[in-house]
């Protein structure tokens, strides 16, 4: 058994088509996640005019996930340009290392975000 895919190459049509079909979608996402950003900072400008904790921790989130996503996209990318199957093997390989890597260091931030909100939602309950 060997370790390297049999050649293949993607035909261009077919790179090209998909890189317009990941555009298209790419817009569509961006749209959905502006209208989320949108709609969080007014939320959260209904609340006394002062940013809370739980504001900040939903911020966090947003900031994590618009990095996954747009990390999906760029990925996706290069995948419309690959040329061959082991193109795509390599790339995904890369990716998911990345991405392991990446989610490590969300945790950790999340993880701050989190208790940093718990402090400030226990600080606030024993002024009161």
């Amino acid at each position: 058994m060997t370790d390297k895919i049999p050649p293949f190459e993607i035909p261009e049509a077919v790179r090209s088509i998909t890189e317009q079909a990941v555009d298209q979608a790419k817009k569509v996402v961006d749209e959905a996640l502006s209208a989320v950003r949108g709609a969080l900072d007014k939320a959260d400008s209904t609340t006394a005019g002062t940013k809370s904790g739980v504001y900040e921790l939903q911020k966090t989130m947003m900031d994590l996930a618009e990095e996954n996503v747009s990390a999906a996209f760029a990925h996706t990318q290069k995948l419309t340009q690959a040329k061959t199957l082991q193109e795509v093997i390599d790339l995904q390989n890369a990716f998911v290392k990345a991405q392991m890597a990446a989610l490590g260091e969300q945790a950790r931030v999340i993880t701050e975000a989190a208790q940093k909100t718990a402090s400030d939602v226990g600080d606030k309950a024993t002024k009161r």
